[in-house]
């Protein structure tokens, strides 16, 4: 799928959160996590983004997004990905693409963005329009964009987290789940502070 510029703005982001939250039903609200750089965006992270990802727990979750969705564009209709193992819904919404997702792994790790407790046990609520948004702990999304090697992205996350604090112990945990060398490792911790 060709990926969208990284165009997304904190108003365009937080107008499509609005749009989507207020499309859907009460019980399914609460049962999912932002993820991706939107989360990061929603927290206050200057850096470039494209879409919002929310991670659910289930496919009938997906389903249930789909379903409150379906006035919009479709852009991928809800479908099992094999080679990533998820079950996965896209759609376009006020011009921006908001993907819907599980992410169906086994893992009992706190320190991944999108799979295991991390998401579901690290995450901060943050306020969007009348809504409290479950966005997943910067931390996770610093351990995701340091196994990427994408320093346009963990470079930012760095620098806000130094101003705003972080759990050291789960970034070093993550960043030794994720197979970092050592050396940037030491490079990391050392530009946290």
């Amino acid at each position: 799928m060709t990926r969208p510029p990284a165009s997304l703005t904190l108003a365009r982001l937080r107008e499509a959160l609005v749009t989507v939250l207020d499309e859907l039903p009460g019980t399914v609200r609460t049962e999912y996590r932002l993820v991706g750089t939107a989360a990061a965006l929603l927290h206050g992270v200057q850096l470039p983004a494209a879409d919002v990802d929310l991670l659910v727990r289930t496919r009938a979750i997906v389903d249930a997004f789909g379903a409150a969705l379906s006035s919009f564009p479709c852009l991928d209709a809800p479908s099992w990905l094999p080679h990533t193992r998820q079950y996965y819904a896209n759609y376009e919404v006020g011009g921006v693409e908001v993907g819907i997702s599980t992410v169906e792994v086994e893992s009992d790790l706190d320190t991944i963005e999108t799979f295991g407790r991390g998401p579901w046990e690290r995450f901060v609520l943050l306020p969007c329009g009348p809504h409290a948004v479950p966005a997943v702990a910067l931390e996770l999304r610093l351990i995701t964009e340091l196994y990427r090697n994408r320093p346009d992205r963990y470079r930012p996350l760095i620098e806000f987290m130094r101003g705003k604090g972080f759990d050291l112990d789960l970034i070093r945990r993550g960043m030794i789940v994720a197979g970092l060398p050592g050396s940037m490792q030491d490079e990391i911790t050392g530009q946290l502070g």
